[in-house]
């Protein structure tokens, strides 16, 4: 998802009678009784008809085929549970604000089990590794920090890559983006940096936007962790996100920023580095169509909507892409099928025909 964005709790619709064909199958994780309600909701919603006045459109026909097919909305979660590496949106996907989502748990433990190789993105900058690992730590699932990558590693790797010696930088942001660049080799500058960097937090003012503006004129060059617009608080109201504070930046310095998050591919490149693995054999599941499943599409990985988080099955019509499979959350993921266990082997030999690409 996304900067990390809180998401909003699905509208449910009390599905109506249905023949066989018309189902899916899906199997929500047997947890406490909250748990295993929610993961009911979720189950409803796979059931409900699409729109009267678009059920015609073939477009919108094959959205839904890809959630209520029976033929092939098994033949391709088959296929992501075959996957060798997971690239795993947190907000809409893994919890909602503190409150873990059906089948997450499951989930780790299938990957875990089976001998995946997966990987926590998020489009914050805000957080560090071990912050992220912390908090999945108190919703019940244990993870190593090696686990999670956000838009501030990623853009503290771009910088690598473009001064491999090191440099100098203005932030505006919160300890992971500054933690992440330090680790790259780069230092706080606010006279004439090589770079202004603006990433999330609450840290923005006019007088912090006003010394952008100036170090971009005076020749530093502009990047945004990501281009997120807008974000929602505690409360569930909007409030600008990273993007809309860079677009005041670009407009009054006829500067366009480079940004490193989602849903650019170079995002997912980092990630697949960090996996070892190729395209071919990797997905991204997450909940929003702007963000994840866009970046999946744009570097040609998987991408799998799932539909615990922000985006609805009405949405769908107006974006001109579509996702790979479309799931009621990620508790549709985990059996106890072992043909989709990977063996020590199989890894090492897909992690060296990844080195070669």
């Amino acid at each position: 998802m996304s900067s990390e964005t809180p998401t909003r709790t699905p509208t449910v619709q009390t599905p109506a009678a249905q023949t066989p064909s018309e189902n899916v199958v899906v199997n929500p994780p047997s947890e406490d009784n909250d748990t295993t309600h929610l993961a009911q909701q979720f189950a409803n919603r796979l059931h409900t008809d699409s729109p009267r006045d678009k059920q015609n459109s073939s477009s919108v026909q094959k959205d839904w085929a890809l959630l209520r097919d029976p033929v092939l909305h098994t033949e391709r979660l088959d296929a992501i549970r075959s996957k060798k590496g997971y690239v795993i949106d947190m907000d809409g996907v893994i919890y909602h604000g503190t409150k873990l989502l059906p089948g997450a748990k499951e989930l780790v433990d299938f990957l875990n089990r089976n001998n995946k190789k997966y990987l926590f993105l998020t489009n914050n900058s805000a957080p560090t590794p071990r912050e992220l690992q912390q908090k999945l730590s108190r919703l019940g699932i244990e993870v190593t920090e090696d686990h999670f990558f956000t838009a501030g590693q990623a853009t503290a790797y771009f910088l690598k890559s473009q001064m491999p010696e090191g440099g100098t930088v203005y932030v505006i942001g919160e300890p992971g983006l500054a933690y992440a660049l330090y680790d790259m080799g780069f230092f706080m500058n606010d006279h004439n940096p090589d770079y202004v960097i603006l990433g999330e937090g609450p840290s923005y003012n006019y007088e912090k936007l006003t010394k952008a503006v100036q170090l971009v004129q005076q020749g530093a060059k502009l990047i945004a962790t990501n281009l997120d617009v807008e974000n929602l608080d505690s409360k569930g109201n909007k409030i600008p996100s990273c993007g809309a504070f860079t677009a005041s930046v670009e407009l009054v310095t006829k500067t366009k920023a480079f940004f490193c998050g989602k849903p650019s591919a170079l995002i997912m490149r980092y990630a697949q580095r960090v996996l070892g693995l190729s395209r071919l054999e990797t997905c991204i599941i997450g909940d929003r169509m702007d963000t994840d499943i866009v970046a999946g599409v744009n570097s040609e990985i998987d991408p799998v909507l799932v539909l615990s988080g922000v985006t609805a099955m009405e949405d769908l019509s107006t974006f001109a892409y579509r996702p790979y499979l479309i799931l009621g959350g990620v508790y549709e993921i985990p059996n106890e099928d072992e043909k989709h266990n990977i063996s020590e082997t199989d890894m090492e030999e897909a992690a060296r025909r990844a080195s070669f690409l």
